[in-house]
């Protein structure tokens, strides 16, 4: 059992500065939980509290149901993964992933055992005998994960470790770290992981739940699915996602059923204008996804909207189209068989969007609380 809890946790500094604002989080038992946010949110430094690298100045925090506030790193049953793999340069892949348990006083044939299962779980059989410096970045990475594995922990913890890699072995790192973790538990050996990163797709793609954290305190935790489609302010909103959502300060209309910007009336549906009654005449956030602004008028209820062109971003099976529209800038997500007559447009040319008003979020403007998910 290996589930996490942190209970109000804290973290303020010998010169007054607090980091950490009573963090309540629980990660359960084999679970992959991210931790995701700018950078100066603290989330490096939450893992470092649960690893033990960082003392604790308020709140509980239990592994596996044991209060650990004041066990020293190495007896809190946690394995930590850096973002620089500290492998050491004059030892063998095999001594490095076996020297911890060298230390612990492990027997021979137990280490060459759980050595043998690591090298075989991360495809690095063939490394065994090879030196740090005969090794790819990707390989280093298997290696300092390797050395984790071994220990057989109750938590996994990871610190930005796929950040020195370039795009495609991140790419590939994140598949293999997701499949190890689901081997690991159809193999009846579930690992409970946190994985700390400012990359939201890495977040995206790996996590079961992502912990969304902003200068110290949590935003949000949630699936991803619901991360993105009902973010909880327009913080979260606007950093899952890429593009990110379209976020601008708009205008109600006086009797609540309509926003504007910039000479646009943009009218609501039903549901949407439910929402406002009270905020009638005042401003609030519209956040609009990406690929709910079209080029076309493909959906049924879509308001068309003037705008401007400014560029395109062709990725070849999608098309990032930037536009103003009511002197603000937005993005749209199309497709490339939907670019209409936009496809032979240049920058400055007038064009016609299409927006799907029932998919907008509407969040409030002090406060950035998503008004949709409050009713």
């Amino acid at each position: 059992m290996a589930q996490l809890s942190l209970k109000k946790i804290e973290k303020t500094y010998p010169n007054g500065f607090k980091a950490v604002h009573g963090v309540d989080l629980e990660v359960r038992d084999g679970e992959f939980m991210v931790f995701v946010g700018p950078s100066g949110c603290a989330k490096s430094t939450l893992l470092r509290m649960v690893a033990g690298l960082e003392s604790i100045s308020g709140g509980e925090l239990a592994i596996g149901g044991r209060v650990v506030n004041q066990l020293p790193a190495k007896q809190r049953g946690i394995a930590m993964v850096f973002q620089n793999y500290a492998l050491y340069p004059h030892m063998t892949v095999f001594d490095n992933l076996a020297f911890g348990l060298k230390l612990a006083g492990t027997p021979r044939a137990e280490i060459q055992a759980r050595v043998g299962e690591a090298a075989k779980l991360l495809e690095m059989e063939h490394l065994l005998e090879r030196y740090p410096k005969q090794l790819s970045g990707g390989q280093a990475q298997r290696v300092a994960v390797g050395r984790a594995i071994v220990k057989r922990p109750g938590v996994f913890l990871f610190d930005e470790p796929l950040s020195n890699l370039d795009a495609k072995l991140r790419a590939s790192m994140r598949a293999r770290l997701t499949d190890l973790h689901r081997t690991l538990r159809e193999s009846g050996r579930p690992s409970t992981v946190v994985y700390v990163t400012h990359d939201q797709v890495e977040a995206m793609t790996m996590g079961e739940r992502i912990c969304v954290l902003k200068d110290g305190t949590i935003q949000q935790v949630d699936t991803p699915a619901v991360l993105y489609e009902r973010p909880a302010n327009a913080f979260v909103a606007g950093f899952i996602g890429s593009p990110e959502m379209n976020l601008h300060a708009v205008q109600v209309t006086t009797d609540g059923g309509a926003l504007s910007w910039g000479g646009l009336t943009l009218p609501l549906p039903v549901s949407r204008q439910a929402l406002l009654h009270s905020r009638a005449g005042r401003q609030v956030i519209l956040g609009l996804r990406p690929e709910h602004l079209g080029a076309l008028p493909t959906h049924a209820g879509a308001v068309p909207l003037p705008g401007t062109l400014r560029f395109v971003e062709n990725m070849g099976s999608e098309v990032f189209v930037h536009a103003d529209i009511g002197g603000l800038p937005f993005t749209a997500r199309i497709a490339p068989d939907v670019l209409g007559d936009l496809a032979g447009k240049n920058r400055g040319d007038g064009h016609v969007f299409h927006l799907q008003a029932a998919a907008l979020h509407l969040f409030d403007a002090d406060s950035g609380v998503n008004l949709c998910t409050l009713h």
